[in-house]
């Protein structure tokens, strides 16, 4: 079944409204992002979710990294005791914050689970690694899972940020998530699988370049590439638990996507993966098509 024209014109324009293209060199990339980091809003970008402060109040926590302090928002329902939380990792390439398209899909989770939505808004790329924030959200979601069913959710590089969490705690032991859900999560920093440059091709989303010079920013040194925080698909897969993965064909991710679930199925992690062909990265969050129905119909099966 081809895609709904819908899709394909949302494919053909996020890209140019998110002014999309390779980088010219890492150096003019980095100090881009810089750049644009020193003007960000710090505050949960809620414009794309109608009557947001009627609907849901937000509470700002503070964790503490080895860089220093970063927050995370607390949304929820009013009117209702959450026994259910989700945390939620937001995608970007580890150089972006969350954006609204973000707090709409998961206050939109939140509204159908009955449940309240954590959202980390962790340190990014190039200024920061993983080191500065992984621990801290590793703490946080088993000190909400201490008590409460968690779901471990992300998108992109969210998603594969939730994974190496979820993996962070299997070894620990203790309080664990309950389900994970990941949109075309970024999973193998290294970019070992051959059929990436093919895939990348037909992606008028991410670009190759960009996509190697985030990882070696966030991995900090070429020793942390492959370690389970950074990529995990390269990671000890068993005792995770259940998941829902969904990833599109003209995504530069999909090869790690199918290397996840070849080797989740080599294990005994219990993943879904839905492969839909021909549609863009992170579909499930984008508006107004079809292919959304599908892809929400699932999650609230798995989550319920």
């Amino acid at each position: 079944m081809s895609p709904s024209r819908r899709h394909d014109a949302l494919a053909w324009a996020v890209p140019r409204l998110r002014r999309s293209r390779e980088l010219d060199t890492p150096e003019a990339e980095r100090a881009r992002l810089e750049a644009w980091h020193a003007t960000l809003d710090p505050a949960l970008p809620t414009r794309l979710v109608p009557r947001f402060a009627r609907r849901f109040s937000v509470v700002t926590e503070v964790l503490n990294g080895p860089a220093g302090d970063f927050p995370s928002y607390v949304v929820t329902p009013r009117g209702s005791e959450p026994q259910r939380t989700i945390v939620y990792l937001h995608g970007g390439g580890f150089v972006a914050g969350i954006d609204p398209f973000h707090v709409r899909y998961a206050t939109r989770l939140a509204t159908a689970l009955g449940a309240r939505v954590v959202l980390p808004d962790y340190p990014l790329a190039p200024e920061h690694t993983w080191r500065d924030s992984h621990d801290a959200i590793a703490d946080l979601t088993a000190r909400w899972a201490d008590g409460s069913e968690v779901v471990l959710a992300g998108d992109s590089a969210g998603g594969g940020y939730a994974l190496a969490v979820a993996l962070t705690l299997r070894e620990r032991g203790g309080p664990q998530p309950s389900r994970l859900l990941l949109h075309s999560p970024w999973v193998d920093l290294t970019t070992s699988t051959p059929e990436t440059a093919a895939f990348t091709e037909r992606d008028p989303w991410l670009f190759l370049g960009k996509i190697t010079a985030y990882a070696a920013w966030w991995a900090g040194t070429p020793a942390d590439l492959a370690r389970p925080e950074v990529s995990p698909a390269l990671a000890d897969l068993s005792g995770l638990p259940p998941a829902l993965m969904f990833c599109g064909t003209r995504d530069t991710l999909a090869p790690g996507c199918r290397l996840l679930a070849r080797r989740a199925s080599e294990s005994d992690w219990d993943l879904t993966y839905v492969e839909v062909p021909d549609l863009i990265h992170v579909y499930p969050l984008l508006p107004f098509i079809p292919e959304v129905r599908d892809a929400f119909r699932r999650t609230r099966e798995l989550l319920r």
